[in-house]
């Protein structure tokens, strides 16, 4: 089998004007970065249109470190709906330099089934992670320089929130010391770094419905709380407007190509298990603007990125999908069934069936949010025949849709099936209106257990000391209208990575909680998840390289 690079190398790329020309996007509203990639005006959303589209979420079971695919899935149905006479568009998320460099490689799908220019996508793209980390970090030098600039006025802040970004994977700077050395350094304080994906500028990107509003988000983000417990914000600083500058191009979609041909708008890249792990609503109700059928995803799990997509996402932009497709691989099966990576694959069989529950778990949460929900199997050449059928009989005694998904190998070709059941499915029996978890009107407490029990299966919720703190401010401040975006494990269920499958009984502990008021959300940070990752002990980046003019590495 060649490599992504190989295969994505030997695709004859249609010019960008090409591609936009397909779903009548005027060739005057594209900004052209280079031949194949352009931005285009987020002024070109028609509400009509985005209402009558169908939108299909692809979700997946728990991940585990064998991998699940969902953007591949999600590259091949697209294409594939394309293939049926339809005009389909995919909406994804851009991906972070941490994971390319880091443990997981490139994010724009897989063999056969790509979002191209993968090199550049996966890369610099159009400097969107760059704006938000600028714009992100332009904020905390000039709250830095306010603090040193009226220290001598008596006026401090009692407490700091606002850290800093990076786009890179950076164990040691999660906690530093800044103003070091002489007082013309600034004042000594503590700071430390979150991965570009966790900025809450990143969330507001992807939130915002149009520059007033992105501007409206930016002067309301909190950074610290006065002598007199009130919360001081961006506009205090009175730098909004400079912000905002920062970000105005980066706030238009990205429209690139799939290896066949099929439109795509990249754009915005939360992670799912720190962040709410959804491209931008821009990007979103843009393909809905021009498409028939778009197809999008949320990240990791469905307990993450499908309940945000939902809780979050949909709640405050006024979509919902015709159709919920859930993910599953084999091996990933078998790991959630109690198998161990190098185990011997004697009595497999029953592994695969014990790791259904987690599959029937997922399901359960998003029909239970109203969603029409189908399965399809991501195949790897390593999966029997015999372990296929077990997974299709189990969906049919279930009365869930099953398709084989082998769009990695086949491209469009190896995801007809999927592509007819869920054109199908939406014609017969579309999603019911969305039932959120929960209320805007509910408590914090009353929010996170909610999605505790309902859709992670916790028997009970523990708030630590800080985590009680933060939430009688959110009271005392008035932001308890404001829906939660629990940052945890993506590798369980529960806040514990190790416990895989369903965990029974278990307890889930919130450990601290951060206001978002520029993002109008709150961060629960369950467990011990942090919001800068490390790297792994032979990261990624020992593969890349250039050869022959070539880049390689880049998968």
């Amino acid at each position: 089998m060649k490599t992504e690079l190989e295969i994505a190398r030997e695709c004859q790329l249609q010019p960008i004007e090409k591609i936009a020309d397909k779903i009548d996007i005027p060739n005057e509203e594209l900004e052209n970065y280079g031949k194949y990639i352009a931005k285009v005006s987020y002024h070109l959303i028609d509400k009509d249109r985005v209402n009558k589209s169908n939108l299909i979420l692809v979700t997946a079971i728990s991940p585990t470190k064998s991998g699940i695919g969902k953007t591949t899935v999600s590259i091949g149905l697209s294409m594939a709906i394309n293939r049926l006479g339809y005009k389909s568009v995919l909406a994804l998320r851009e991906p972070s330099l941490g994971p390319c460099f880091g443990m997981k490689g490139g994010a724009t799908g897989g063999g056969y089934a790509q979002v191209l220019p993968m090199d550049k996508i996966n890369l610099h793209f159009t400097g969107d992670f760059h704006a938000i980390t600028s714009a992100h970090n332009m904020i905390a030098a000039l709250l830095d320089n306010y603090l040193y600039q009226h220290h001598d006025e008596g006026f401090a802040l009692k407490e700091v929130l606002w850290r800093r970004v990076l786009d890179v994977n950076d164990r040691n700077l999660r906690t530093i010391a800044t103003g070091l050395g002489p007082k013309t350094n600034g004042l000594l304080s503590e700071s430390g770094f979150d991965i570009t994906p966790a900025s809450e500028i990143m969330a507001i990107l992807c939130l915002a419905t149009d520059e007033e509003d992105l501007r409206r988000r930016i002067d309301n983000i909190l950074l610290g709380v006065t002598l007199d417990n009130k919360p001081f914000c961006v506009k205090d600083l009175g730098v909004g407007g400079a912000i905002t500058v920062l970000l105005r191009d980066a706030l238009n979609p990205n429209l690139v190509q799939t290896i066949e041909g099929t439109p795509a708008f990249i754009h915005g890249g939360p992670f799912a298990n720190i962040a709410h792990g959804c491209n931008s609503v821009l990007a979103t109700k843009m393909a809905m603007t021009f498409g028939d059928f778009v197809v999008t995803e949320a990240g990791f799990g469905a307990d993450l990125g499908a309940e945000k997509f939902i809780d979050i996402k949909c709640r405050k932009a006024g979509i919902q999908p015709r159709l919920t497709i859930m993910v599953a691989t084999i091996m990933g099966l078998k790991m959630h069934g109690g198998m161990q990576v190098g185990d011997p694959e004697n009595g497999c069989c029953e592994h695969i069936r014990k790791g259904l529950e987690n599959l029937d778990k997922h399901i359960a949460n998003m029909q239970h949010m109203g969603q029409s929900v189908i399965v399809t199997l991501n195949r790897f050449g390593s999966d029997t025949d015999e372990e296929i059928a077990i997974v299709s009989e189990h969906c049919k005694e279930k009365g869930i849709g099953f398709a084989l998904n082998e769009a990695y190998m086949k491209g469009s070709e190896g995801c007809m099936d999927l592509a007819r059941l869920a054109v199908d499915e939406i014609a017969a029996n579309p999603s019911r209106d969305i039932t959120y978890c929960y209320a805007d009107t509910d408590t914090m407490q009353d929010k996170i257990t909610a999605v505790a029990k309902q859709i992670y299966g916790a028997k009970k919720v523990v708030f630590k000391k800080q985590a009680l703190k933060m939430i009688e401010r959110i009271s005392q401040w008035q932001l308890e209208h404001f829906p939660i975006c629990i940052a945890k494990t993506q590798y369980s269920l529960s806040d514990d990575s190790k416990r895989y499958g369903v965990p029974k009984d278990f307890t889930l502990t919130i450990s601290d909680l951060v206001i978002n008021t520029g993002a109008e959300m709150i961060v629960v940070i369950a467990g011990d998840i942090m919001r800068m990752p490390g790297l792994p002990r032979h990261p990624q980046a020992e593969r890349i390289d250039i050869q022959d003019g070539l880049l390689v590495g880049l998968e």
